[in-house]
């Protein structure tokens, strides 16, 4: 990806959301663009208008961190924009364009192993385009819609939610799913600008899903460490799930273990689930010891 063209949009983006009103400053005349002028971000920067103006044409290349932080307050960015704004400075440095450190396309048996310990919470591994290496028996029934839309390939939350009509009647909130899917390739695509599969991922969904494409436009950054998701799944139906994500830093891998509320509907459900995931484990077993 042109990072150049992601600093522009994201700056950009960032100051079209801001009023002169809630940054504390008079408005005169009519406005041409919405949010504040570039003149305006450089007052509140305390830098000139042609350096925020060279900023926000994509140079980022030697920003200091006293200009970060400066920029991050005039933006009013939280958290997660200002560590993108970082990642993005960091990508536009000099020197030669150094990728991250590649995720493994698989996990290591020892985090297979833990997964595989964890059995009454689903659970999986994934990297930062969305792509789902590993699960235990429980997540995968848990993502069994996911899992059979990939047909073989690897699974992939982009792809199933933009691009396959049954993530609609799978997530509980499609919406925030959307949103939260594409904030998240957002804030890779700064921390690895130059990962040609997830510039392939991109260049593909915005091809084939106007959803996608409009929100990858809005440039909206998240990470989730912690939360609440709701689910329709097609066995046991609604699903109201806790989830805790976990960084497997010696791997640039995410791993992310859902639970429920105790005593809840949720958790009975879940225990269905599991019941139904071991029929299905079990059953091509019979099938085959049958043929013998």
């Amino acid at each position: 990806m042109d990072n150049r063209s992601a600093i522009r949009e994201f700056l950009t983006s960032r100051r079209a959301r801001i009023s002169p009103q809630q940054a504390g400053l008079p408005s005169y005349g009519t406005r041409r663009v919405p949010g504040l002028r570039r003149a305006e971000v450089a007052q509140l920067a305390g830098v000139s208008v042609e350096y925020y103006s060279r900023l926000e044409r994509g140079n980022l290349a030697g920003a200091s961190d006293s200009v970060l932080d400066a920029l991050a307050r005039a933006l009013r960015l939280n958290d997660e924009e200002r560590t993108h704004l970082e990642d993005l400075a960091r990508s536009a440095g000099p020197g030669p364009r150094r990728r991250r450190r590649p995720a493994p396309a698989t996990v290591r048996p020892g985090v297979q192993r833990l997964l595989d310990s964890m059995t009454d919470a689903p659970a999986f591994v994934m990297n930062g385009r969305g792509d789902v290496l590993a699960t235990n028996a429980l997540g995968r029934a848990l993502y069994a819609p996911m899992v059979d839309a990939a047909r073989g390939a690897t699974p992939n939350h982009a792809r199933f939610i933009f691009l396959d009509p049954r993530s609609h009647d799978f997530w509980g909130d499609w919406e925030r799913a959307a949103d939260d899917t594409v904030a998240l390739l957002q804030a890779q695509a700064g921390r690895d600008p130059y990962d040609k599969n997830l510039t392939d991922l991109v260049g593909e969904l915005s091809t084939r899903s106007d959803d996608f494409r409009t929100r990858w436009a809005r440039h909206d950054v998240r990470q989730h460490h912690q939360g609440a998701k709701p689910f329709h799944h097609p066995v046991v139906g609604d699903l109201h799930l806790t989830y805790e994500s976990l960084d497997l830093a010696a791997d640039n891998l995410t791993l992310v273990a859902y639970g429920t509320e105790p005593g809840s509907d949720s958790e009975e459900k879940l225990r269905v689930l599991a019941s139904w995931a071991a029929a299905e484990a079990g059953a091509p077993r019979l099938r085959s010891a049958d043929q013998t």
